[in-house]
């Protein structure tokens, strides 16, 4: 693997981590009834997550292009986070919604 494709994958991780973190930080923050704060996260989880979506997209369209991914346990594993991130999208977001009815009703 070149030090171009490492440097893709450390920034797909980071990315994706980043925003994992912050979508469980709004799930948490909900839970203590801070929803406005927990919607404020999850605008800040979105903006990783759009960064780390345009890095899987330069990595389909250079695939798309006839340019050849090299496959690596490291790429695996960006992968694998990016992939892991969009599913605590979909449930932070639904806790959220979740939580905010709950409070709403009290």
């Amino acid at each position: 693997m070149n030090d171009e494709m490492e440097l893709v994958c450390f920034n797909l991780i980071s990315n994706s981590g980043a925003a994992k973190s912050s979508y469980i930080e709004a799930i948490q923050l909900a839970k203590a009834a801070k929803i406005d704060e927990a919607k404020q996260k999850l605008t800040e989880a979105e903006e990783f997550l759009v960064n780390a979506h345009k890095i899987h997209a330069e990595l389909i369209q250079k695939e798309a292009a006839g340019q050849k991914v090299e496959f690596s346990l490291l790429f695996m594993h960006a992968e694998d986070q990016f992939a892991s991130t969009e599913m605590a999208q979909l449930l932070a977001k639904e806790l959220i919604d979740l939580y905010a009815d709950k409070f709403a009703n009290k």
